[in-house]
């Protein structure tokens, strides 16, 4: 993923307040931003591939699905998205079976360096690929594609919110325009002061690019999501750093992340679904081993009793398993049905 950021570092030149969506872009994307350090996202925060080597099997049984409905082409593509550093495309790839494996050709799009070490075999990208066959997966990437956050005033209407590197904030302008009609269809403000809203309009653009990718194929968006009906009434932004919740500052110090209007990102055809069940459709349970084997064969429960684990917390509800899953194929049927 790509951004265009002005300045020079995280922190904005002299300080004087601007929107979320540019600040964010710098704290996060510019030269001394939060996603230039070394340890990369999983060094901050744990999404579902680090919990579990589970979700990569998962998305490589998904990939096969995906083939089958192609009709196993010569050259099968998977895409990670906003890769990190290639975690999740190095599993799936292990997860593989080998004909499978032969056939497919990996891509991690991301930014950042490329990884000492990463198998060969994936190519990494600053640029999504055109022509994609095959099957492009967003792992907790539209959360961290920045966004304006409107507040309502005293006189009940819906204004910019401006930030400084601090995180000190004040209100702007009125929102006007294609930004005004996104909060008009899908995120509608009441007059009561104080209410926020995150306007999702870049994040729309930036899965109908991704989606565009596509020649023929699926694409998946998993993230922390609300929809139309259950829209947070004060917003959800919010920082992490080293793997708790902190105030959203952005002086490239900490992750800055709001959840995603799913709902608004969906292209016709698309479908929204929580990642437990989408999970459980490909096989991933969280039942308990049968306690017999555990007499039978001590080792074979332990480890089936740690699968067990991580699948539950990979499915939790009020954790993991409330995550959205946008499934949008593109000339083929939806795999998961």
């Amino acid at each position: 993923m790509t951004y265009e950021v002005s300045g020079s570092g995280a922190s904005g030149g002299c300080g004087e307040p601007r929107g979320w969506r540019a600040a964010a872009e710098a704290a996060l994307y510019g030269t001394a931003g939060f996603y230039r350090r070394p340890e990369g996202p999983a060094g901050h925060f744990r999404t579902s591939v680090h919990a579990s080597p589970l979700f990569a099997r998962a998305v490589a049984r998904l990939l096969c699905r995906v083939d089958e409905a192609l009709g196993r082409p010569e050259r099968l593509d998977f895409v990670d998205m906003a890769a990190g550093r290639g975690e999740l495309v190095t599993g799936v790839l292990a997860a593989l079976p080998a004909e499978v494996a032969a056939r497919t050709r990996a891509y991690a799009v991301e930014f950042a360096d490329r990884p000492r070490g990463l198998d060969a075999r994936i190519e990494w990208r600053a640029e999504l690929p055109n022509d994609v066959t095959g099957l492009l997966f967003a792992n907790e990437w539209l959360d961290n594609v920045p966004v304006e956050v409107a507040e309502v005033d005293s006189a009940g209407v819906p204004r910019l919110v401006l930030v400084r590197p601090d995180g000190t904030e004040r209100l702007g302008e009125p929102v006007s325009g294609a930004e005004a009609e996104w909060l008009a269809r899908w995120w509608p403000l009441p007059d009561e002061p104080g209410l926020r809203a995150e306007i999702g309009l870049p994040r729309d653009t930036a899965w109908a690019s991704a989606v565009a990718s596509l020649a023929r194929g699926l694409a998946v968006a998993v993230d922390y999501a609300h929809t139309a009906a259950a829209r947070p009434p004060f917003g959800t932004l919010t920082g992490f750093r080293e793997g708790r919740e902190t105030a959203p500052v952005p002086d490239g110090s900490c992750d800055i992340t709001a959840h995603v209007a799913l709902d608004a990102c969906a292209l016709p055809g698309g479908r929204l679904l929580t990642q437990r069940a989408a999970l459980r459709a490909l096989g991933v349970e969280g039942a308990r081993p049968p306690l017999a084997l555990a007499s039978t064969d001590p080792a074979a429960y332990v480890r089936a009793l740690a699968s067990a684990g991580e699948a539950a917390e990979l499915t939790a509800p009020g954790g993991l398993g409330d995550f959205g899953w946008l499934l949008q194929p593109v000339a083929i049927a939806d795999p998961l049905l």
